[in-house]
């Protein structure tokens, strides 16, 4: 199993289907925003190009309507790992979703049954008091928490606060409790780039998502704008603009600052794992298939 973690726009993609196509293998996408089909522009899933170049799986696989949690992804891909690996010699898992990509490696803790109505009330609450809310609230109910978690990710505050209600105990009390062992081996790779130069590939990417017509993508998902899935970069910004909230110029800048932001996260994720093999966005894969994984 090779894992191919990096920020985005940093190249996973390309380097994933080069690598790919070198070891004859398949792709699991640990994207969770491409998971939804209505979601193409503003979640730069792969060309019809590059789907058709190397058998992808979990990408446009479902519907915002559905609902699909880290658990339910993580039984598809581990069901899908098994199947592959019956012929494939190689399979490779890449995505810059942590969260989801770690609950197929490592496993994910046990946590206990949440009510759909504390859930709701959590949901609530952030619409009407914002984030600070659940910031706060956390912060009381679970101090080691606070002091880990993303605190600008009300998806990741409400997870933690839902259980926190719900069980009468802190989030942290269920975290790092179970891990998973594979009957196959495992190879990280992450891909790093210049940050300067990686903001700029950053802002660019916005750029060609407009030119792509992102604006009109937003629009038509308008009446879906409180789904979780919704809740995302480059479309929770487009829906201030659509709402007269803020000119066309300031969605752009906040969509291009969130996702640099959101790089930034993602680079300390991958700092704090182990085991890593990094390397530069230009590496050719025929030169890092060569080196690691060509057994002849």
């Amino acid at each position: 199993m090779i894992t191919i973690s990096g920020p985005t726009a940093v190249g996973k993609t390309k380097f994933s289907i080069d690598l790919a196509k070198l070891l004859n293998c398949q792709i699991i996408s640990c994207d969770s925003r491409q998971f939804y089909k209505e979601l193409s522009i503003g979640t730069a899933i792969p060309s019809k190009k590059e789907l058709n170049a190397v058998k992808h799986h979990y990408i446009h696989h479902k519907s915002i309507n559905d609902t699909y949690t880290v658990k339910d992804f993580q039984k598809d891909a581990l069901n899908k790992i098994k199947e592959l690996f019956i012929s494939d010699e190689f399979i490779i898992l890449v995505g810059g979703s942590g969260l989801y990509m770690d609950a197929v490696i490592y496993g994910l803790d046990d946590f206990p049954e949440i009510d759909k109505k504390v859930r709701e009330n959590l949901n609530l609450k952030l619409n009407k008091f914002g984030i600070i809310y659940l910031q706060k609230k956390l912060q009381k109910l679970d101090p080691e928490y606070y002091s880990k978690v993303d605190l600008k990710n009300p998806r990741r505050l409400i997870r933690a606060l839902e259980v926190c209600i719900s069980s009468n105990k802190p989030f942290s009390s269920y975290v790092n409790k179970k891990k998973t062992k594979h009957p196959f081996k495992l190879f990280n790779i992450g891909i790093v780039m210049d940050r300067d130069k990686l903001y700029e590939k950053i802002n660019s990417r916005v750029d060609q998502m407009f030119s792509q017509g992102l604006v009109n993508e937003v629009k038509g998902l308008i009446d879906f704008k409180n789904y979780n899935a919704l809740k995302t970069l480059g479309y929770k910004e487009l829906f201030q603009f659509i709402e007269n909230k803020c000119t066309l110029n300031e969605s752009i800048e906040e969509i291009k600052k969130n996702t640099r932001r959101y790089a930034k996260r993602q680079i300390t994720w991958l700092k704090s794992k182990n085991d890593i093999t990094y390397i530069n966005s230009s590496t050719d894969a025929k030169l890092v298939q060569k080196t690691y994984f060509d057994f002849k």
